[in-house]
């Protein structure tokens, strides 16, 4: 009897019975949780007041307070925040993960030995570690007194910075590059591995350069694992918390993201309700992004492109 017929005589039953513990799984730890946030967020659930005992239910009044446009940009508010996600998100993601992952792994691409394996190792280290060990020795690094980079650049003539201060979005946009462009190095070598070696001969003998490699061989087959990089870190950045150890923030709110103003709304003014509805904006906005995602592969699965 062939495979096909022993699954034909499989009860359905004991089909569901083996599927089960993945939907229980899935329907704790995901559905219900989604769902609950969407119900609060029309409520003004808090944890102290009387909210706290008896929440109320009050339409899109969470939602409407967060587009405000009057004090849309305010600093502290929602606005300043998704801004700040948006350079966030461009700084640390398009403009430095993932160009920077593509030279790293282009330029170890035909190389062996110790100083690959170091760089390799360096990077993916910085990206496994846990995040609040990296996140205090950045902290140690960026010190405006006693801190390694101003030490370097004072090498250079260059004047002590006080990057907490003056440029703490950028400071966060430094520390998350530096932390996961270990991924995009690791996808684009895999990448840059299959490409086949009639390709790189071929170049050799006529004679190609560098950037003829690039725009005739490269990029074309790498075109996929680009894409998929960049909705990838561009959906990991746009939700990742670890800065907050660094800035908190600040000062005066000029380094929140959305992510860190969930988490000032929601645990610290303890107002679960407006929390519940910038996650709601939050889920929303990722699920655009996984739906482009999706249907872009999905037409390139269909076209073979």
């Amino acid at each position: 009897m062939k495979r096909r017929d022993y699954v034909s005589i499989l009860p359905r039953s004991v089909a569901f019975a083996f599927l089960a513990p993945a939907v229980l799984f899935l329907a704790t730890f995901l559905i219900f949780p989604v769902i609950w946030v969407l119900v609060i967020s029309f409520t003004n659930t808090a944890l102290t007041g009387p909210a706290g005992t008896s929440p109320s239910f009050v339409g899109v009044s969470n939602f409407s307070q967060l587009f405000n446009f009057a004090r849309w940009m305010r600093l502290g508010e929602f606005g300043n925040a998704l801004v700040n996600t948006v350079i966030f998100v461009l700084g640390s993601a398009l403009l430095g993960q993932v160009p920077l992952g593509l030279a790293i792994a282009m330029l170890f691409h035909k190389r062996r030995g110790l100083s690959r394996e170091l760089v390799f190792s360096l990077a993916t280290m910085a990206w496994i570690l846990p995040g609040v060990a990296v996140a205090f020795a950045w902290i140690a690094f960026l010190d405006k007194d006693f801190g390694n980079l101003n030490a370097i650049l004072s090498v250079f003539g260059i004047s002590k910075i006080d990057w907490y201060f003056d440029f703490p979005l950028y400071s966060i946009i430094l520390f998350n590059v530096w932390r996961g462009t270990a991924f995009s190095m690791l996808l684009f070598s895999a990448a840059l591995g299959n490409i086949p070696p009639s390709f790189w001969e071929t170049a050799d003998v006529i004679g190609a350069s560098a950037w003829q490699r690039f725009r005739d061989i490269i990029f074309p087959l790498i075109r996929p694992n680009l894409f998929t990089a960049l909705i990838l870190v561009t959906l990991w950045t746009f939700n990742v918390f670890t800065p907050y150890l660094i800035t908190g923030g600040g000062p005066l709110y000029r380094s929140e993201t959305v992510s860190m103003y969930t988490y000032r709304i929601a645990f610290k003014f303890l107002e679960f309700g407006r929390g519940a509805a910038v996650a709601v904006i939050m889920m929303s906005i990722n699920f655009i992004l996984a739906t482009i995602y999706l249907s872009l592969q999905r037409r390139r699965s269909l076209y073979g492109r």
